[in-house]
């Protein structure tokens, strides 16, 4: 198997490349902003295992994580997965950002101001699975940190969280179409009922396991997350 990391130039996005083998189909996860793309830097990579790309997969709408999802399925050729509810952010990623915030200061000086969906756009609701280049895909919608945000549990091993779960962290839930309390029903109910020895892909940062983060993540613990909980209803 072939697992490759591509990290992102503005926020260090992780562009996941999973493959089986040298010489075989592939697929990649959230290609983000490096400009005036992430194709250069992926084609570089399908060169030295002479892979052939056949789908993205999306966690959630923000553009530090789709920046570069039209380029790809331009050169490609290849469809797009986005879980429904943040279909709408691949063609205004603007409504799930800090209008003050930092992305939208960037694009505004890089002279970026349109945005439209890949020609091959293919929603799911979470739950369903799909093979993509040998692997089952398993989509789980995982609310919080966007309306739609997703994970996925590639052959039973991996764990694709964007930007649910991090090593010792969770995804802010501060911005618009973001949830306090959908985060907390998320983290208790599709995060800590998964097997610890899931391997864990973030958006951002290192690898780590279900298990490692049972164990030592602050944000897992009943008392964060009662707190959390209680604070929300207040809100």
């Amino acid at each position: 198997m072939i697992l490759e990391v591509l990290p992102a130039d503005a926020y260090g996005t992780n562009c996941w490349i999973f493959a089986p083998s040298k010489n075989s189909e592939c697929f990649i996860v959230d290609p983000g902003i490096t400009l005036p793309s992430m194709v250069p830097g992926l084609a570089a990579i399908f060169r030295k295992f002479n892979l052939k790309p056949i789908a993205t997969l999306i966690t959630h709408g923000h553009l530090d994580h789709t920046f570069s999802v039209l380029p790809f399925s331009q050169e490609y050729g290849v469809p797009t997965y986005i879980q429904s509810r943040d279909r709408k952010l691949l063609a205004n990623p603007l409504l799930a950002l800090d209008p003050q915030g930092d992305t939208q200061s960037m694009m505004k000086q890089l002279g970026v101001s349109g945005f439209s969906e890949p020609a091959d756009l293919r929603e799911f609701a979470g739950g369903e699975s799909f093979t993509l280049a040998g692997f089952t895909i398993e989509t789980i919608h995982a609310p919080g940190h966007t309306a739609g945000s997703a994970i996925f549990v590639v052959n039973g091993e991996y764990l694709i969280s964007g930007d649910v779960l991090f090593h010792n962290g969770i995804g802010r839930t501060d911005l618009p179409t973001g949830s306090h309390q959908a985060m907390v029903t998320t983290l208790q109910e599709k995060i800590l009922t998964l097997d610890d020895a899931l391997n864990v892909l973030p958006g951002h940062g290192p690898v780590t396991t279900i298990g490692r983060e049972r164990k030592q993540s602050p944000y897992l613990t009943s008392e964060y997350l009662e707190g959390m909980r209680k604070g929300s209803k207040r809100g």
